[in-house]
């Protein structure tokens, strides 16, 4: 399917909303998790985390859904994390479920039961599952003030399983595919792009594509900020566009604009080189409104799930790649590059 002039690509910025563990299994005594400095990212005074993303958001017009994490109210309680939410309300931004199921261990309630340790949402029985999201629904709708449309299960791992308790919960949406992330293990999960209808939940996977492909060894990429260079995403939408492609989703995390010292956040410095590819992106959909658009779940949820959406498999040239990894390689390297 071929795009018409007058209908632009979505671009959908999905920032999945987390705090930290932060060692606390490894050492539960000198070690507790770690939440503000997780999304906040506070920089002499400034948040160069959420803080900065809200305000590039808000100067280039960008609609973004921010998957947030709920099972860490067992540990946590409503706050830190519903101080997050009110901050996104306020600016107006999408607000969808994200689910660590590991943080439901921390349960000491007997009215929710036990959990156990454990983060994957894949390899669950229905049943288990279903008391995990339904106990994570129920925090969110009363932090949000209604369910929501959509669930990225924690790590991008799903099964059929996810979909079925999904299905039977009225969940209509989902993002849990990010084949450069995650390879499902039915092959039918396996999508690279587009709306696929699985037990009757629409799914938007994280964008993929081939990003190498040397002496006949082929590589898979998800779209992520934090991975990717400037001038790829930007090339990579092209092509996308030029190819007919609808839909088109990113993944990120608000503490990938800024660099750690260590895992326990003690010391931090803003990471100028994905700020300014977050930067770049939202003034590159806002200065094409012709062809592109932002695009969040909420707001297309009627669209996307009354429609599928195949896409051709898009490859770029190893150039790219090799590139962003050398990039990639110096910023991680220098703290202040």
């Amino acid at each position: 399917m071929k795009m018409t002039a007058g209908k632009p690509t979505q671009i959908s910025i999905s920032i999945d909303t987390e705090f930290s563990i932060a060692g606390h299994f490894e050492d539960p005594a000198n070690n507790q998790p770690v939440a503000e400095p997780a999304v906040y990212g506070v920089v002499d005074g400034r948040e160069e985390a959420l803080g900065f993303m809200l305000d590039t958001f808000a100067r280039y017009q960008t609609k973004a859904s921010f998957f947030v994490e709920c099972a860490n109210y067992f540990f946590f309680g409503d706050e830190p994390m519903q101080g997050v939410i009110k901050r996104l309300q306020a600016a107006g931004q999408d607000i969808q479920l994200h689910i660590h199921p590991v943080w439901l261990s921390f349960n000491k309630d007997p009215a929710y039961g036990e959990f156990p340790r454990h983060d994957d949402c894949d390899g669950r029985s229905f049943e288990e599952l279903k008391r995990v999201f339904s106990t994570c629904i129920d925090v969110f709708e009363r932090w949000v003030g209604q369910r929501p449309l959509a669930i990225r299960t924690g790590s991008l791992r799903a099964d059929d399983t996810v979909y079925r308790v999904m299905a039977e919960l009225g969940i209509p949406l989902s993002s849990n595919i990010a084949l450069g992330v995650y390879q499902p293990h039915e092959p039918s999960l396996r999508h690279d792009s587009g709306r696929h209808r699985i037990h009757g939940v629409m799914e938007l996977p994280v964008f993929s594509y081939q990003d190498l492909n040397l002496a006949g060894r082929r590589h898979k990429k998800s779209l992520q900020i934090t991975s990717c260079s400037w001038p790829e995403m930007r090339h990579l939408l092209w092509k996308a566009r030029r190819a007919g492609v609808e839909n088109v989703v990113i993944l990120t995390h608000p503490f990938e604009y800024v660099k750690k010292s260590d895992f326990r956040y003690n010391k931090l410095t803003r990471n100028r080189v994905n700020q300014q590819r977050l930067q770049k992106l939202c003034e590159f959909i806002h200065g094409h409104p012709q062809d592109f658009v932002s695009a969040d779940f909420s707001e297309q949820h009627e669209y996307w799930v009354s429609v599928e959406a195949e896409h051709p498999y898009i490859e770029m040239p190893s150039l790219y790649a090799i590139g962003r990894k050398l990039h990639n390689k110096l910023n991680d390297m220098v703290w202040s590059y």
